[in-house]
């Protein structure tokens, strides 16, 4: 080879270099621009959601804690169940959010281990909240003695039972319940999951979520099927029954009585205006009857719509991350990926922001004491 001929060589040898390297370059940038725009655009969404799970349960707690048409026995555990969400919005998201963004785990094992306990602490006890809600609205609705004899320690036994349940289950890892890979993934694979130990799981999913969601899906059922019967109990006697059929009845004959009879008169008379008289009477108990089965059909909707509102947000946010959850730990070929369990756990948490939506939108107590401390809180 000349030396002409190794000096092409070279020429070109490196600009293809600096061609590959400019374009490397291009696309690192390219990259960390996406980073930033996608960083930025999830740290928004995250905030959002922390802020708003923080104003509306901080808006149940003001509106329960100053009206007196609100302080009763069965918001109490509305009360409490707005504590629990806000503890959600205030120890745990915060924390989870920094996760996300920054995708693993820098905080050391020990706040790891504490975080996933809040988690769990809070999760747990914000579910078992829906279920005693559950417990208190069916025995109200089959008791007619319920509400007038249950006294306030019973709602605050039931309180109490639920965040002494909901501790029992977050604890257990810190006492030793954890499989052997913890410490390895947290330090290691820098990720920060509760123990993922197949018996922990098994007993922590089915407390916190399955057991819960069959006994509200059963009791919210059962309210449903009573709440039916009683709009549809009408009338309420035999007797009444007997009375209406005979009325309709006579409605019936008064209509067939009226045509013959207008066929055969040419002329006006005071038969006439009798016959007129009982036509708009007839006519007027088939319109009330009308009205009272439409008004029947609207609140039959109404309940049907209330429940299944409340437990199809509640089986909505949380069935997909307690699926992956029990599947993780007993699947190895199963594992979700990073952004998909992410999505779920979150999912999960927005629960905590749409739960002061769902316990107190139903109720005009509610928002009548939300509109006062939001016109209260714009005048400042």
């Amino acid at each position: 080879m000349t030396m002409s001929n190794f000096s092409d060589v070279y020429d070109n040898l490196t600009f293809d270099t600096v061609l590959l390297f400019n374009g490397t370059e291009n696309n690192n940038s390219q990259d960390a621009a996406s980073n930033i725009v996608s960083t930025a655009a999830l740290s928004t969404v995250l905030s959002l959601l922390i802020l708003f799970t923080i104003i509306g349960n901080v808006s149940v707690i003001i509106a329960i804690t100053r009206e007196k048409t609100l302080q009763t026995k069965g918001n109490c555990l509305v009360l409490s169940l707005a504590v629990a969400d806000l503890l959600v919005a205030c120890l745990v998201m915060p924390l989870g959010a920094v996760y996300e963004v920054k995708r693993e785990w820098n905080l050391g094992k020990e706040l790891c281990d504490i975080w996933t306990s809040c988690d769990v602490l809070c999760c747990t006890a914000s579910i078992l909240h829906l279920v005693a809600i559950a417990v208190d609205r069916y025995w109200a609705v089959t008791d007619i003695d319920y509400v007038r004899q249950r006294q306030s320690w019973h709602v605050g036994l039931t309180i109490i039972i639920v965040w002494l349940v909901a501790l029992s289950v977050s604890v257990a890892p810190l006492i030793g319940w954890k499989d052997e890979h913890h410490e390895e993934r947290v330090l290691n694979e820098k990720r920060c999951l509760i123990s993922q130990d197949p018996g922990y799981q098994l007993f922590a999913t089915c407390a916190t979520f399955y057991v819960p969601l069959i006994v509200i899906l059963f009791l919210y059922w059962r309210i449903f099927r009573v709440a039916q019967k009683r709009i549809r109990r009408r009338p309420g006697t035999r007797a009444e029954s007997r009375l209406v059929s005979a009325t309709v009845m006579a409605s019936l004959v008064t209509e067939m009585t009226l045509i013959s009879t207008t066929t055969s008169s040419s002329h006006p008379s005071e038969a006439s205006r009798s016959e007129d008289y009982l036509w708009d009477q007839s006519k007027e108990h088939v319109l009330k009857k009308r009205r009272r089965v439409n008004l029947r059909s609207k609140r039959e909707r109404k309940a049907a719509r209330t429940l299944t509102v409340i437990t199809g947000v509640f089986v909505i946010c949380w069935l997909p991350f307690f699926i992956m959850a029990l599947l993780m730990p007993l699947c190895e070929d199963c594992q979700p990926s990073n952004a998909l369990f992410s999505f779920a756990l979150w999912l999960g948490y927005a629960n905590s922001m749409l739960n002061p939506v769902i316990y107190t939108v139903f109720s005009p107590d509610f928002r009548m004491a939300f509109k006062q401390i939001y016109l209260n809180s714009c005048r400042f």
